[in-house]
């Protein structure tokens, strides 16, 4: 284990840089991290970034151990860190549900425990987001959430940086979450809402973002404005976002959320009532022909795989926050 907090900051909360050993950070939400916080993950994501583009390396986690749990499936979540935990000379180790004794009845706390003392930062994909709670409340090194039912912090980060390249500033970025108030959503509208981003969330009644999220957001700084028609949602969005209508989980309601969601489709008919600059985002995997469409997601307006991309330097951003 190898934090080295700066000699002049003993209080984590007074350290701009990253958190100190005796107080690891736990990125449960992206609400988590300061303002401040964000600022610098997102800075460090576009620093290494750009160097990743020059062909330059960073062997700021040489040595250090990103242990991965994982009881949903996943492809950009699990290859974005490992990867970036390899770019930054560190090592990472895929922890499945039938890999551990999580699977087989181990409380978490014991998990949460014992891997403390193997690895520096543990990054979880679970369903329950109460689980990852109590696998933070145990851990002596950082734990970030890689997605639960709640949220998914990490995928806010690659967006808020794909956002600040597209359109530049946050404050005058105005952007649209078109769709299912779900996990993702959640956590983009706690991001806006730390950054200043003028955001529209247009769902289906008895589809949207929970209220305490929503009470969350106005403590940070600004609600996002609700609205049910997707078409005026969107008439003055630099930015147009969707995901998936039915998660993981969800499969029994497929019927009724294909029915529900219908009108919130993104198309092109939607798009006719947007900017004529706006860009679309999707964190991904996209159900075409249901929530997006085929054209759309291939089009000119579409930066999903530029958003995709930053899924990488976002979370080696995190990582390399929490551990340089």
């Amino acid at each position: 284990m190898s934090y080295q907090p700066n000699a002049d900051m003993t209080d984590a909360t007074e350290n701009p840089t990253g958190p100190t050993a005796s107080d690891p950070i736990h990125v449960t939400d992206v609400d988590d991290l300061s303002r401040a916080d964000l600022a610098a993950v997102l800075d460090l994501a576009a620093e290494y970034k750009t160097a990743q583009g020059r062909g330059w390396t960073h062997a700021d986690l040489s040595g250090l151990t990103l242990g991965m749990l994982f009881e949903k499936p996943s492809t950009r979540t699990r290859v974005s860190f490992e990867t970036g935990m390899t770019q930054l000379g560190g090592h990472a180790v895929f922890l499945g549900e039938d890999d551990i004794q999580l699977g087989n009845g181990e409380p978490i706390r014991d998990t949460s425990r014992a891997l403390s003392r193997y690895v520096d930062v543990i990054m979880a994909r679970l369903f329950d987001h109460a689980d990852l709670e109590e696998l933070a409340r145990y851990a002596d090194v950082p734990v970030i959430n890689g997605l639960t039912d709640d949220a998914h912090p990490c995928q806010t980060l690659a967006d808020l940086l794909t956002i600040r390249e597209t359109v530049g500033s946050f404050e005058s970025a105005s952007a649209t979450w078109v769709g299912d108030g779900n996990n993702v959503a959640q956590s983009f509208v706690l991001g806006c809402a730390m950054t200043g981003i003028d955001l529209t969330v247009a769902t289906p009644e008895g589809f949207g973002v929970d209220e305490a999220v929503l009470d969350r957001a106005a403590e940070l700084g600004t609600a996002p404005t609700i609205a049910s028609d997707p078409a005026a949602a969107v008439d003055d969005a630099d930015v147009v976002y969707t995901d998936v209508w039915v998660s993981m989980g969800q499969e029994a309601q497929r019927e009724e959320r294909l029915e529900a969601f219908d009108p919130y489709q993104v198309n092109d008919e939607l798009l006719a009532s947007a900017p004529a600059d706006a860009s679309v985002m999707h964190c991904l995997p996209a159900h075409r022909g249901e929530e997006i469409t085929d054209a759309v997601l291939e089009g000119e307006r579409s930066i999903v795989w530029q958003q995709a991309e930053n899924r990488l330097h976002a979370q080696k951003g995190l990582l390399g926050w929490l551990l340089g």
